[in-house]
């Protein structure tokens, strides 16, 4: 049983003050004697104590609540067959135009909108994997961290939407990928998912430390390229013009990926249909039983505590606009 917390302790010293409820009556006083000599009955004295308890329970629950009370966050283990996956996925404005170069019109699907409709899908068909998003142009950014909610994971695909700078600096986003993974995972099936449109340059400086840290992480690739139409591919080799990076940057980065030393696979991808087939493949590629530990969110009780001090006044409010007035009978003259 996780133990109960508070943001505030110290207020909980100003507890001794709702014993005021139990001092006074929230009802007026009455001035007639005669009252003395009625009988007591049960319902009176139910009433009487039950009027005294809501108002204790009111400021009670009031100074508890403002003392912030939740019980921590707890670590739950899960045993499942599926994967580690971080989709990397490529922000820049040209994975808002159609597969053939243009901007979209009418009834049709950018590459963007394609990739994130079939990723969504493949999310929803491997509820056992922990799942992680990272975009990246000029920069990457972390959405989401590895993740066993389909909800969280959809939602940042969803906001995938909002293009970065023209420039793909991919070995910064494949360092931020790389970084998601635990060291102490290493037993697991672990894959990055690179969803691009085209592919950037990598400094040979880092392309070293890049080689290392994949081997060191265990983690496979898969580079689903989403192939404009005209493009000459992953394998087209540049034509009158000398073999450089420059010239064919997705031929020279398939080149650097096939020198990692780990697992990796390229798909090409020129429609909806063809990254369906590609996300099939790796579905079949990527599945191995693990275990993991789930850390869930704390949990918040002030929220409780005030709607409970909320419904203790308002029984009191309607307690007090019952009441009703007792004055002496006037005298005949």
């Amino acid at each position: 049983m996780t133990a109960l917390s508070f943001d505030r302790p110290e207020l909980l010293l100003l507890a001794p003050v709702a014993v005021a409820a139990l001092l006074k009556s929230v009802l007026r006083g009455s001035t007639i004697s005669s009252l003395d000599g009625v009988p007591a009955d049960a319902l009176s004295t139910l009433v009487a104590a039950s009027l005294k308890f809501l108002g204790l329970a009111a400021l009670l629950a009031s100074l508890i609540g403002s003392a912030g009370p939740f019980f921590a966050g707890e670590e739950i283990e899960r045993i499942a067959e599926g994967a580690e996956i971080v989709m990397l996925i490529d922000r820049s404005g040209s994975m808002n135009e159609t597969f053939a170069g243009r901007n979209p019109s009418g009834g049709e699907e950018s590459k963007a909108a394609a990739a994130k409709r079939i990723l969504k899908a493949f999310v929803d068909s491997r509820r056992s994997d922990l799942v992680g998003v990272v975009a990246f142009s000029t920069s990457p950014m972390l959405v989401t961290p590895l993740s066993d909610h389909p909800s969280l994971t959809k939602a940042a695909i969803d906001a995938m939407d909002r293009p970065g700078l023209d420039y793909t600096n991919i070995a910064r986003g494949l360092a931020m990928a790389l970084s998601v993974f635990r060291a102490g995972d290493a037993d697991h099936s672990r894959a990055i998912l690179l969803v691009s449109d085209g592919a950037g340059l990598i400094d040979p400086k880092i392309q070293d430390d890049l080689r290392a840290d994949f081997r060191k992480t265990h983690v496979n690739l898969y580079w689903l390229f989403l192939r404009t139409e005209g493009n000459r591919g992953i394998d087209g080799a540049p034509e009158g013009d000398a073999e450089t990076p420059q010239a064919a940057p997705e031929r020279h980065l398939d080149l650097y990926f096939k020198s990692l030393g780990v697992t990796y696979r390229a798909f090409e991808a020129e429609g909806a249909k063809a990254i369906e087939e590609a996300l099939r493949q790796i579905d079949r590629l990527e599945r191995r039983p693990m275990h993991y530990l789930e850390k869930l969110p704390r949990r918040d009780l002030s929220g409780l505590l005030f709607a409970t001090a909320l419904g203790a006044t308002a029984l009191l409010l309607i307690a007090k606009s019952a009441e009703t007035r007792l004055s002496p009978p006037r005298r005949a003259l």
